[in-house]
């Protein structure tokens, strides 16, 4: 029987919890090492903050972004080499974990320009306070019509900035600016409007500050292409060049998320399996609504591990 052809993607910031780690670093020694190697790159035990938090702390980017990479990978990790995936993508940020897992960026690269992302973010969310809502049961036209007349009446600063699926668009702005987009969303009809568990406002202009002061360290970074397909949040395209890597690396920052695209890209590898690493189980309830989407699986922790070893016929080795 031929190996099943699997897809691994990574969810980004909103997937945090206080404890996310607990479980994947008590049973998996190589999770644990994972910690051990952050500590050792960050200067600070960011186990400890997963850990204990409080919420607050690992709220604000410049912590959250460095955990949540770090227990994606872990989690990964935890198979001990098993998994072979085909293609990756993840989402915003999370995209730093598939290219660490298909050896475009090693673990202390990847992890060195997720901190200087957070912590860029991070200041420019300071200068400028916004935030994010999803947009739940209006289309991409609609959306973008009410972002603009919002735009056009008020002066706030606000885009479409997450395209999740057809009828899930994520608004990025203002504070103001993105609550008048929710209501006049739901005055549109959509069904809900959900505030995102984030302290700034992403892939916005208001995020330009941090483009500027992280690009350097985009540029210096050592990128190699990676080893099997990645393919980019930024324009649902695998990669082919490592200038487009970098270049996306800063994009990425101030541009939408393109994630319903790029999980249609990842259909085109005729998969027979989707696996989402994360502590909580954002992109995979996602995918399974895509018509003609393969079997997807969520692993979050320990169980979801030895369920995946289960599945692919392997032996956990880390």
């Amino acid at each position: 029987m031929p190996p099943l052809r699997i897809g691994a993607v990574f969810p980004g910031q909103g997937s945090q919890f206080v404890g996310m780690a607990n479980d994947i670093v008590r049973s998996s020694p190589a999770a644990a090492e994972l910690f051990a190697r952050a500590q050792r790159e960050l200067g600070y035990d960011l186990l400890a903050i997963t850990r204990d938090g409080p919420d607050e702390l690992l709220l604000e980017t410049r912590y959250a972004q460095p955990a949540i990479f770090v227990v994606n990978v872990a989690l990964y990790a935890a198979l001990g080499g098993a998994l072979r995936p085909i293609v990756s993508a993840g989402h915003s940020f999370g995209e730093y974990c598939s290219l660490t897992i298909a050896d475009s960026l090693t673990f202390e690269s990847a992890l060195a320009l997720v901190n200087a992302r957070g912590c860029a973010m991070q200041a420019a969310a300071q200068l400028a306070p916004g935030g994010m809502s999803a947009i739940l049961g209006l289309d991409e036209q609609t959306v973008s019509e009410l972002v603009e007349q919002t735009r056009s009446e008020s002066g706030g600063r606000v885009r479409s900035a997450n395209f999740n699926a057809p009828t899930q668009i994520v608004v990025s702005g203002d504070l103001d600016a993105v609550r008048r987009v929710g209501e006049k969303a739901l005055a549109a009809g959509a069904v809900r409007v959900v505030a995102l568990n984030v302290s700034g406002a992403w892939h916005s202009e208001l995020m330009e500050p941090a483009r500027v002061h992280f690009a350097p360290a985009a540029t210096q970074a050592r990128i190699e292409m990676p080893r099997f397909t990645v393919v980019s949040n930024v324009d649902a395209l695998p990669y082919a060049d490592t200038a487009r890597i970098r270049a996306n690396l800063v994009r990425s920052i101030t541009e939408e998320v393109r994630w319903h695209q790029t999980m249609l890209r990842m259909f085109e590898e005729r998969l027979d399996l989707i696996v989402e690493f994360g502590a909580q189980a954002v992109l995979a309830p996602m995918t399974k609504r895509i018509p003609g989407a393969p079997a997807v699986m969520h692993v979050g922790d320990s169980l979801g591990v030895a369920k995946l070893a289960q599945k692919i016929g392997a032996s956990i080795t880390a």
